[in-house]
């Protein structure tokens, strides 16, 4: 089964990526976030035509919103409403083997990392210490994948120093991620497959004229699973190539082939 992750940041505006993404890597699983679409205003009828029928679909107007969509049926689909905002953040499926997965869209954060005077940083600290908590009472095997929106180790960033102070690798959020992984057993399956001290991105700013060649990229995206599928992820790639398609989003896909 082969599963990817993407933050497509805003479906609607790229169903022509989602199209070549699922021609040239053809997902069984198709995991995206900030879909930025309300349910009921979700393509439907182009993720039938590009053979992905099955959804499961968490979405809100204008922002966030995740979305899951499989070649074969599922089982059953819940979502959570973490930290008690509504926002459309996750959205879970049981596959027919009994495994669940947890599509996730952590917050951002904001640019000040200081939760006392930015409150979008103090609603993602929130929403990540609910997360550890809930990964310290899973007792089901779950693969967790999506846009995490930290980068929690040094080689998970262009250059560790330099990104201390900025959101998404300061030490509240490195630390606090690495205490979920530890909460849960989590695997986490693409440093599994590329181990530390290898740089491994997935994410690149828009604001980088030549983003390729200046490489100043974070591993945002994340695909973790519980400690029973440690042997299950056969194969892990960042399709780093659609970061360079036409009207791409800033992050890249993360692929990675299971055998369960």
């Amino acid at each position: 089964m082969r599963i990817i992750t993407w933050n497509i940041n805003s479906v609607r505006a790229r169903v022509d990526i989602v199209k070549q993404l699922v021609e040239t890597y053809d997902p069984d699983v198709l995991c995206l976030q900030e879909t930025k679409v309300q349910d009921h205003m979700f393509p439907t009828g182009f993720f039938e035509e590009i053979g992905l029928p099955h959804l499961a679909l968490h979405g809100q107007k204008s922002y966030h919103g995740v979305a899951t969509a499989a070649k074969a049926p599922f089982a059953d689909s819940y979502k959570i409403n973490w930290c008690q905002k509504g926002d459309a953040r996750h959205i879970a499926i049981k596959l027919a083997n009994g495994v669940t997965v947890h599509n996730f869209y952590v917050p951002a954060g904001g640019d000040e990392a200081n939760p006392e005077t930015n409150d979008k940083f103090a609603h993602k600290l929130q929403f990540m210490d609910e997360m550890t908590k809930w990964s310290a009472d899973l007792d089901e095997p779950s693969v967790l994948v999506g846009d995490l929106n930290v980068a929690p180790h040094p080689d998970d960033v262009w250059d560790h120093k330099k990104l201390l102070k900025v959101v998404s690798h300061t030490p509240v959020e490195t630390g606090g991620m690495l205490e979920m992984i530890d909460a849960h057993g989590w695997v986490d399956v693409m440093r599994e497959v590329t181990p530390l001290p290898e740089k491994l991105f997935s994410w690149w700013s828009y604001r980088a004229k030549d983003w390729s060649a200046a490489d100043k990229g974070r591993r945002l995206d994340h695909v973790w699973v519980s400690p029973s599928l440690k042997g299950a992820p056969k194969h892990m790639e960042v399709a780093r190539d659609a970061r360079g398609w036409r009207k791409p989003s800033d992050h890249a896909p993360v692929i990675v082939d299971f055998d369960f």
